[in-house]
């Protein structure tokens, strides 16, 4: 359940980040998540288009999602492997000194709008560091 937090907690970002940009229009918002983060795609794009309604700037847009594979770090061999494939335990030496790489995170990774003023099909993109660049 927690996929509708993070749904309200996406579109208040991306509203802000379409405020201080003068973005009148969201066409699309891409997020990018772990493999083991527990999101539940369908679910996401299910609070997606029922929480969006609320909203004008986001009506019409679509969620556009990205798996971040999961990767483990061991300690002893320094080397990575695929977490969900072998779990905790090194499959090179063994070892349960390992930890999460990466695959666990949740990003916001672009947000695609549509300009007013422009014919409709043209906008832009904001990018991760929040700077729109017109198509």
């Amino acid at each position: 359940m927690h996929e509708l937090g993070l749904v309200n907690y996406v579109v208040e970002q991306v509203s802000k980040i379409a405020e201080e940009q003068n973005i009148r229009k969201i066409s699309s918002v891409t997020l990018q998540f772990g493999e083991v983060s527990g999101i539940v795609p369908s679910y996401l794009h299910d609070y997606w288009l029922w929480y969006t309604k609320k909203f004008p700037m986001f009506e019409g847009s679509r969620l556009k999602t990205e798996e971040i594979p999961a990767v483990t770090w061991c300690d002893d061999c320094r080397i990575t492997y695929s977490t969900v494939k072998y779990g905790k335990i090194c499959p090179h030496c063994g070892s349960g000194k390992t930890w999460l790489l990466r695959g666990n995170e949740m990003m916001i990774k672009e947000i695609e709008v549509e300009d007013a003023d422009m014919p409709e099909g043209t906008g832009g993109e904001i990018t991760a560091s929040g700077e729109y660049k017109p198509q």
